[in-house]
This record gives C-alpha cells, sequence and structure tokens, in this order.
C-alpha cells in the first residue's frame, strides 16, 4: 500500500508543463459509421505535470532527491501546493491541482539532475495523476 501523501519541497519552478488528461472514456463504432462513447467515471486521468528547477543550489537539488527517497520513487504519492509547483501560475489554483480533480500526483520517473556548475544544478522531475 502507498505512503500517504506527502508535499514535494517548496521551490518554485523556472519551467513548467502540463497537460491536464482527460476523462475515460470508450468509443465504438458501427458498421454503418455511427460513434457512441461511454463515459467510465467522473475524473480525469492522465494528469501530467513537469517542473524544471534551474540554477538551484546543490541542497536545493539533494532536497528534491531525498523528497524522491521519501516517497519511494514512482510508488508514493505526493502534493504539490501553490508554494512550489504552481508558484508563478496566474490562473486559477486548482487548474494546475490533481486533487481539486480526485488525483494525487506520483513520480513518473527518477529526477534529472544536471549539473550546471559547481554547486549549481538544474532538476527536471516529472509528476502523473492518479486515482
Amino acid at each position: 500500500m502507498a505512503k500517504s501523501s506527502v508535499a514535494f519541497p517548496e521551490l518554485v519552478p523556472t519551467a513548467r508543463t502540463f497537460e491536464p488528461g482527460n476523462f475515460p472514456v470508450k468509443t465504438f463504432k458501427a458498421q454503418n459509421g455511427a460513434e457512441h462513447r461511454i463515459l467510465y467515471g467522473s475524473r480525469r486521468t492522465n494528469i501530467k505535470l513537469s517542473l524544471t528547477f534551474a540554477n538551484i543550489t546543490d541542497a536545493q537539488a539533494e532536497s528534491i532527491l531525498d523528497h524522491y527517497e521519501a516517497v519511494q520513487g514512482t510508488f508514493g504519492t505526493l502534493t504539490v501546493d501553490m508554494n512550489s509547483g504552481k508558484a508563478g501560475w496566474q490562473g486559477n489554483e486548482d487548474a494546475l491541482g490533481a486533487a481539486f480533480h480526485g488525483n494525487s500526483y506520483r513520480y513518473e520517473g527518477p529526477p534529472q539532475l544536471v549539473q550546471v556548475r559547481s554547486g549549481i544544478s538544474t532538476v527536471t522531475v516529472n509528476f502523473i495523476g492518479v486515482l
């Protein structure tokens, strides 16, 4: 069983990408070409959020790696609040929030770390919304 949701470190990203996902829909096409769609749930799936933290200190980069360890990699879930992943977002606070849509986030894979120079790194993390 996954750990309870753990908050992501309070760091402000320098870039983000967001894919709002979609509702679970199954489409059937009849031989005459008629299309029928069945909605299988009321919550979006495959919500994706990618955050890049450019030119952060190695200590800040390590806090992200420590968080990845704390949630057991791609196993546990996490929350991304307005002080971290969504800071700088000018839209509705719930637009980027998986929790508003009944989802939590989990890591899609390990964080990618690039050392820019001594003591400075850029880290990219990719999250996926899970029910």
